[in-house]
């Protein structure tokens, strides 16, 4: 039998600026009326220069709260989201991104689309229109849907990024993802940063192909997950976000290693825990090349 090989990817946003840290400061007054092409540009270059096996656009454009909200129907951003009126799907939010990520990519590397789940945008904005979280979280799905329906045309799979999970799923949460997911043909990937131990009976009923959890950074993940028999395969996280200490090529290996004696061959690719924004692009370029190391010498 042919050994399956893991692939390296990323989740959700990647450092762009020289000065990192600068350019956090005024991050959330940033609007799409500036062209984010260069910036777009300088992850994925970053991203093919460590050798990364499925490329996202690195979230550059805008947060991943402010990146729906401000194309999506019922919804305005003043400072922070609010829903100030139903909400619905009026024009592609990430899809041109996509075609332009398409755009700079070698035939061997793949593309991952990342949408920002329902739940999350519902709690993550000022409510002044619905009074009834679980309705707007089924209108945001119902307008993620429409561009998830449109992305599968440009890109390789698609990834959900649910972060509120690791708080508490609610009893809708997997319709939620389901109506997100229903007309996808593609490989889908739940992404939950943070401690999940807790919400582990929930996420994995959820009806995706993926799940992407921060085991890195909380390692009990491992206990609380290996005695589950799941339908889903893993993307492993294995470096962290949260910390600028560049994890050694061994170190990573070995929690490949662990994380293959417990689970087996569903472990199908390796990331960083979370979006490594909040590093320098130095540190994070950095992780992602010692990650690629790591995988080339758990593959061969």
């Amino acid at each position: 039998m042919k050994k399956q090989v893991i692939k390296t990817t990323v989740i959700g946003s990647y450092p762009v600026q020289p000065d990192n840290m600068a350019f956090m400061k005024n991050y959330f007054d940033q609007t799409l009326d500036t062209s984010w092409e260069k910036n777009i540009e300088r992850a994925v270059n970053d991203m093919l220069g460590a050798g990364i096996d499925i490329i996202t656009d690195g979230q550059t454009r805008d947060p991943m709260i402010q990146l729906f909200t401000r194309k999506l129907d019922g919804c305005r951003v003043r400072g922070r989201a609010e829903v100030i009126n139903k909400i619905g799907y009026g024009e592609p939010v990430t899809v041109e991104d996509q075609k332009y990520v398409r755009s700079l990519l070698t035939k061997d590397r793949k593309l991952k689309g990342v949408i920002t789940g329902p739940y999350t945008l519902a709690k993550s904005c000022i409510d002044l229109y619905y009074s009834d979280e679980k309705q707007e979280a089924f209108d945001f799905a119902s307008a993620l849907k429409q561009e998830a329906e449109l992305l599968q045309k440009h890109v390789d799979m698609l990834s959900m990024d649910e972060p509120f999970f690791s708080d508490s799923v609610p009893e809708y949460g997997k319709n939620l993802i389901k109506t997100v997911a229903q007309n996808i043909s593609l490989p889908v990937a739940l992404h939950v940063c943070g401690d999940t131990s807790k919400a582990i009976p929930d996420l994995i009923e959820m009806p995706v192909d993926i799940l992407c959890l921060e085991f890195k950074g909380i390692p009990k993940l491992f206990d609380e997950l290996k005695d589950y028999s799941f339908p889903q395969r893993i993307c492993l996280g294995s470096v962290r976000s949260d910390d600028s200490r560049i994890e050694s090529t061994e170190e990573i290996v070995a929690h490949i290693q662990k994380a293959i004696s417990i689970f087996g061959d569903k472990i199908v690719q390796i990331s960083p825990d979370c979006g490594q924004r909040m590093l320098s692009r130095k540190v994070a370029y950095q992780k992602l090349r010692n990650l690629v190391k790591a995988g080339e010498i758990i593959n061969a």
